[in-house]
């Protein structure tokens, strides 16, 4: 019986991380294909070469960006194995697929007249948006989609750099060469796309899937009363750290709970009815795992 609700829960994350890589080549193709490339934008990375190999020389950009990820899948499958490496190649092949499929139906046209610049300065808005939305979920899958998301990822992992700015610093090189190509009006707006293509990769690697919450630290004298209404008034757990202060040299228990935003009111009543000059800091916490929030299972 365990061993078959194991496996449905296998299958069932094989399958959301399918839907996500899948998805998420479909929404940054489309801001490739239909924003990105018909506005001369080369915001850095493979598609940023790929868009001016189009304009220089008229090769097919999904085309581009498969050939050109090649040499990069070998070094993700040394640093993320053999599994990450297969992800990687069906991520650049959706992605090549559905780049040179929209720019085989619109063209590599676009939807916007270019002839008038607020249309460049929009397609570097929603592109990278949909560049960085469409890139969060394929990385969230486990998979990426080629180029130097995978430079990017191996930064992020031995560096306390965050994915998407780690693919700022990257890509910015092929945008100073994009810019020289197209001209200085064209290199700013790239730089506008991508950073918003690095903020949107950021808030979806971090943020969508979880359930935000926050952590706070209260130190009290009345800190048994507040762990006390925790646990009964909010229904959550609490952990004592010993504690000692600087100046009083008093041991003082230190009281750290994580509370669902919602919660977070509720909590501050709770410590201000009880003690109202305890001391407290509240941050965010982009992931909690555990009993109460999102289960190790999921991941």
């Amino acid at each position: 019986m365990r061993i078959t609700i194991i496996a449905g829960m296998n299958i069932k994350k094989i399958l959301k991380n399918y839907i996500l890589i899948i998805g998420g080549s479909v929404v940054t193709a489309a801001g490739i294909a239909l924003f990105i490339t018909p506005a001369k934008l080369a915001i850095g990375g493979v598609s940023g070469i790929a868009v001016i190999l189009y304009h220089l020389f008229s090769i097919d950009v999904g085309t581009a960006i498969f050939v050109l990820s090649i040499p990069l899948f070998i070094a993700g499958i040394k640093i993320f194995g053999r599994r990450y490496g297969y992800l990687s190649v069906l991520g650049t092949m959706l992605l090549s697929l559905f780049t040179s499929l929209m720019g085989y139906l619109w063209g590599f046209e676009g939807l916007l007249d270019y002839s008038d610049s607020i249309n460049t300065l929009l397609s570097a808005i929603f592109g990278g948006l949909l560049i960085g939305f469409g890139t969060g979920l394929v990385l969230r899958g486990g998979a990426n989609t080629g180029g130097t998301d995978i430079i990017a990822q191996i930064m992020s992992k031995y560096t306390p750099l965050a994915v998407g700015t780690s693919l700022f610093f990257v890509d910015g090189l092929i945008l100073l060469s994009g810019g020289f190509i197209f001209g200085l009006e064209s290199a700013l707006f790239a730089t506008l796309a991508l950073y918003a293509t690095s903020v949107s990769v950021n808030y979806v690697v971090l943020s969508i899937g979880t359930r935000y919450a926050k952590t706070a630290l209260i130190i009290s004298d009345q800190h048994e009363k507040i762990a006390s209404r925790i646990t009964n008034d909010l229904g959550h757990g609490a952990t004592y750290f010993s504690g000692k202060g600087v100046y009083s040299q008093k041991d003082k228990p230190v009281l750290m709970t994580v509370i669902p935003n919602q919660k977070i009111s509720a909590l501050i009543a709770i410590v201000k009815d009880n003690d109202p000059s305890a001391f407290m800091i509240i941050e965010e916490a982009h992931e909690v795992i555990g009993e109460g929030f999102n289960s190790l299972n999921s991941h």
